[in-house]
């Protein structure tokens, strides 16, 4: 089980940008593909964008062009970055394994974190 704690968020005016931490426990980046998710209120979560050991990376189509995963791995720590945002980037972000780096499939047996809210207003 991957132990996790995501960080920054808040309320940002449409337009702003997002900017995530997720700092983890022991060296998951260098062993495991980990990934950012997302959930709306009242939606199903959806995996935002992922990235391998190799630094290989993948996106949703709603976020190509305008978002960045990147991984420092001496800090054990992956960050989001994510601009242009809009009301319908509101949600609870989460990261996690991302087992699904192809088809961007949200893992159904796994431990979720408390995650990072982010919400966008005018």
């Amino acid at each position: 089980q991957v132990q996790v704690v995501e960080s920054g968020g808040g309320l940002v005016q449409p337009g702003g940008s997002l900017n995530l931490s997720c700092e983890a426990s022991g060296n998951i980046f260098k062993d495991k593909t980990m990934g950012w998710y997302r959930q709306a209120p009242g939606k199903q979560r959806e995996m935002v964008a992922a990235v391998t050991t190799f630094g290989r990376s993948n996106y949703a189509h709603f976020v190509v062009g305008r978002c960045t995963i990147s991984v420092n791995g001496p800090k054990n720590t992956m960050y989001l970055l994510m601009n242009n945002l809009s009301p319908r980037d509101t949600a609870t972000y989460y990261c996690n394994e991302a087992p699904f780096l192809a088809t961007m499939d949200v893992p159904t047996d796994t431990y979720w974190g408390r995650g990072a809210q982010q919400a966008v207003s005018s």
